[in-house]
């Protein structure tokens, strides 16, 4: 099969290579699927589990991405819940090889059953930005209806994936970006924004959960945002500073069905619009995936028309 590998971790996505690789075969309560879209966050390449397994053994030619749109064509041994030729979208291991390929073996659990009038290039740009948004706000900020909240890189996949589930919620949301990011904020439903580079963030006052996916220096001064009982949630690594008095929150995005579900359902009844913003075939993914200028929102590879 075709895939995408790394080898040089110096090197980033600047050193991935189109190869053939073997397809890959199910271990027990796994699934294979053939990909048909499958997405791509440009931070892979500085986590370990990029480079090494769980034991720490190098693990390189790996094949990243972990966000998957496609069709189950085989089954592990003792799999179920999941059969051959179901659709199907999710999040796979970050330790094993990921999706920027033909073929990808992946735990059943991991997935969700992907509707027939969901496009697989929608499927594939709802994992990670959608369960992380849903985990980030409900799990870990607590969010309720009333409160404030102010998303960093409001026009970005997770932040816009943030800013419509708050609102939804019945959240006050305050939006973050470049200026160039002001309107695509805007229509994804953020009620006010603050260019970063231009506007005091401060000026902002006081929130109730603050959705960081910055972090440095941006992180630090929004810990002072926060309110008496608040919470800042960071996906970014745990916070430099902490709120006086509230709660500090970094987390990884974990696999969950039922959120995934939860969000697909959103997505077919208009309440949630996705966030993508370039889209490439397999052959053409190291060009994708090594932009020459800023793209705002997913970048989607199609390993099939």
């Amino acid at each position: 099969m075709k895939a995408i590998v790394v080898t040089d971790e110096a090197a980033g996505t600047a050193g991935m290579a189109l190869v053939e690789r073997p397809e890959p075969e199910p271990a027990i309560n796994d699934v294979v699927v053939q990909v048909h879209a499958s997405g791509f966050v440009p931070t892979e390449t500085a986590w370990p589990s990029t480079w090494t397994d769980r034991l720490g053994r190098d693990r390189t030619p790996s094949i990243p991405g972990h966000e998957l749109a496609g069709v189950v064509t085989a089954l592990g041994y003792g799999t179920t819940g999941l059969s051959v030729g179901q659709r199907v979208f999710g999040l796979t291991d970050w330790t094993r090889d990921g999706t920027l390929a033909e073929y990808v073996a992946v735990e059943a659990r991991n997935l969700a059953p992907l509707p027939g009038d969901v496009d697989f290039t929608v499927g594939a740009s709802l994992p990670i930005s959608g369960l992380t948004a849903w985990q980030g706000l409900f799990e870990h900020g607590r969010l309720q209806a009333g409160q404030s909240v102010l998303v960093h890189g409001a026009a970005g996949a997770v932040g816009s994936t943030v800013t419509q589930l708050a609102r939804e919620f019945g959240a006050y949301v305050v939006g973050t970006g470049r200026a160039a990011d002001r309107q695509k904020a805007l229509d994804f439903g953020a009620q006010e924004f603050v260019d970063l580079d231009n506007d005091v963030l401060e000026a902002v006052g006081g929130v109730d959960l603050v959705f960081d996916v910055i972090g440095g220096d941006i992180g630090k001064r929004s810990a002072g945002l926060i309110r008496a009982g608040g919470t800042l949630v960071s996906v970014v690594g745990p916070p430099e500073a902490r709120p006086a008095g509230g709660l500090a929150i970094d987390f990884v995005v974990t696999p969950d069905r039922a959120q995934l579900n939860e969000i697909v359902r959103r997505v077919r009844d208009g309440r949630l619009r996705t966030n993508i913003g370039n889209v490439a075939t397999l052959d053409d993914a190291v060009a994708a995936l090594n932009p020459t200028e800023r793209i705002t929102g997913k970048t989607i590879i199609r390993a099939r028309p």
